[in-house]
């Protein structure tokens, strides 16, 4: 998902708020991964769930 489509999906208009509170987190917590983690602020960057290994 792009920032643009996880911030719709969390109904959050504010991209600064999004990012120091929501999407930093996530990428320092593991939960989440950039597909393009060479180019962070890629207007083609997405992010990813990253599966919990058994």
């Amino acid at each position: 998902m792009t920032r643009q489509e996880l911030m719709a999906a969390l109904a959050l208009k504010d991209r600064k708020h999004f990012a120091n509170t929501y999407l930093k987190p996530a990428l320092a917590a593991g939960s989440i991964e950039m597909t393009l983690p060479d180019k962070p602020s890629s207007g083609l960057q997405k992010y990813r769930k990253i599966l919990p290994q058994p």
